[in-house]
């Protein structure tokens, strides 16, 4: 069981760490829209996925 103490103080502490990076890190962008994000991914796929040439026996 010392192991199971020793495991818990190190989640504990990584917590704690972890939690005063993030609440450090500021940013000065502005926030993304997730409708406006997804709308943008799909215009660069249709363009990238357009001009890839076809594979397989359909090809000529």
């Amino acid at each position: 069981m010392a192991n199971t103490r020793a495991f818990d103080d190190a989640v504990e502490a990584i917590f704690v760490v972890s939690r005063r990076l993030l609440d450090g890190l500021v940013t000065t962008a502005p926030p993304r829209d997730r409708e406006t994000e997804a709308r943008k991914a799909r215009e660069r796929s249709k363009l990238r996925f357009a001009a890839a040439p076809r594979r397989g026996r359909d090809r000529r």
